[in-house]
């Protein structure tokens, strides 16, 4: 059983990933990121036979009157296609991609750091949670931050190399080399072969 286990989903939401999402429309996508859903799956259907959990963090904009997103100025100026219904709470956009849900531990979050001022430390720990096996985008801003969040707080925490990806291949290999000292770096396929 992988009751102490939970497959953490970082950012793996529509808007990034899905062709009619905010980074779609806008043509912001990679190769690299589109594969991960297809790829993970069979890890995650894995995880839930066994009894593991299936978390997720969801890059949120909260918005003022109107529905306007509250958006910091660095985002802005480097997404500046983000608009009025992107990554709202409860949109087709703001939720995990269909070939990875349902989420059984959803939690929004407004930075790169899934831990920084949300519920995701209480709610692992209420599940019993002690173990995370790490995948999502993009390695070296959400999967980065995350991780060392995790690894000060004394999870147990292994990133799927295969399974997390960056805009460039170049930044994610860099991004991996620098997680080596916070955690254990694996596979799809070597975590599946630990779980007959």
């Amino acid at each position: 059983m992988l009751s102490d286990t939970a497959l953490l989903l970082c950012d793996l939401q529509n808007d990034f990933i899905h062709p009619d999402g905010a980074y779609g429309r806008a043509g912001q996508g990679a190769a690299e990121i589109a594969a991960i859903p297809a790829r993970l799956k069979p890890l995650a259907d894995r995880v839930r036979e066994r009894g593991g959990w299936i978390a997720s963090t969801h890059f949120t904009l909260f918005t003022g009157k109107g529905g306007e997103p509250f958006i910091d100025p660095h985002l802005r100026h480097l997404r500046p296609f983000l608009k009025k219904g992107d990554f709202v709470q409860g949109s087709w956009g703001h939720a995990v991609v269909e070939e990875l849900a349902p989420s059984d531990l959803p939690v929004e979050k407004v930075g790169y750091d899934a831990f920084y001022q949300t519920r995701l430390e209480w709610i692992l720990r209420k599940a019993g949670i002690r173990k995370l096996l790490v995948a999502g985008i993009v390695t070296n801003g959400g999967v980065a931050s995350t991780v060392r969040g995790a690894h000060v707080r004394e999870f147990e925490v292994t990133v799927l190399e295969d399974a997390c990806a960056a805009f460039s291949r170049t930044v994610h290999e860099t991004a991996i080399e620098a997680l080596r000292p916070v955690a254990k770096i694996s596979t799809v396929a070597a975590e599946l072969a630990k779980l007959p």
